[in-house]
């Protein structure tokens, strides 16, 4: 089971949309976990059943990196390894405007 991070909508009583962000295995566990996270919150008015709908959007986790750009012109500057990361450095040497053969 893939566990994601969604972001569950659910309207109140009075037409106000509630959004929470949850991580679920499942869409119903999405649901469940959105209902118990806005059931507490003390602004909502209350949750209508029945033909009420939930909107579970399932989105990618972020995530963010730093690389010092000396670093990254070492590696690409770099000669060896495996053949994955040879063909990688072509590529980015590429990219990059640099000869295909280290100097």
């Amino acid at each position: 089971m893939a566990v994601r991070s969604c972001r569950v909508t659910i309207t109140d009583m009075d037409g106000v949309a509630h959004t929470v962000e949850v991580t679920a295995g499942t869409l119903y566990e999405a649901v469940a976990l959105g209902l118990a996270a806005i059931r507490s919150d003390d602004w909502v008015v209350g949750i209508p059943q029945g033909m009420n709908s939930v909107r579970v959007r399932v989105t990618d986790i972020p995530v963010e990196h730093h690389v010092k750009l000396q670093d990254f012109m070492k590696w690409a500057e770099r000669t060896g390894g495996s053949p994955r990361e040879k063909t990688d450095r072509l590529r980015i040497r590429e990219i990059i405007g640099l000869p295909r053969d280290a100097r």
